[in-house]
């Protein structure tokens, strides 16, 4: 099986950029998911110039494998600057693959109060959803075997490497 290739970072984000120009007029709040998708967010955010400070989410708490993934998780706290009430969220992840953490960003979201809309934004999608969920931008799709993995690396020189698992 040959290795997916993956396009330059800031090829990617630039494309993303411009998709999301569209949404501009709506006002809305960006929110960066921990870790990856903060990153992200904090380009993306920048390079659309959006008037809103930044959010972030952590997920560790919403997760539906948090008591298989780690006795001691890394947890960092959530921070929405404003009120997300009738808003339009612009919610961002690095990497879209079974849905299961885009499912608990909106669950954060919704504790948090009720947002008029959420568009996902992800640099990329692969196959293998378990959840039917869709991003609404998307940097690049790739197709990875069950074996493999795709992982952002950051956040300074940001990219993106594919990784054989080994368990």
């Amino acid at each position: 099986m040959s290795q997916p290739q993956t396009r330059e970072i800031d090829d990617l984000l630039a494309a993303m950029t411009a998709a999301l120009h569209g949404y501009l007029d709506r006002e809305p709040l960006m929110i960066g998911i921990r870790t990856g998708g903060v990153w992200i967010a904090e380009r993306l955010h920048r390079d659309l110039g959006v008037p809103d400070p930044l959010g972030t989410l952590d997920i560790t708490f919403y997760r539906d494998d948090f008591t298989r993934i780690s006795m001691n998780p890394q947890v960092k706290a959530s921070h929405l600057p404003v009120d997300i009430d009738d808003r339009h969220i612009i919610l961002v992840d690095d990497v879209l693959h079974t849905g299961r953490t885009t499912r608990a960003a909106m669950n954060v979201l919704f504790d948090y109060g009720r947002p008029k809309s959420i568009k996902l934004a992800v640099v990329v999608e692969r196959d293998g959803r378990e959840l039917p969920i869709q991003p609404d931008v998307v940097g690049q799709h790739l197709q990875l075997g069950n074996h493999q993995q795709v992982k952002l690396i950051g956040p300074e020189q940001l990219r993106l490497n594919i990784l054989e698992r080994t368990a």
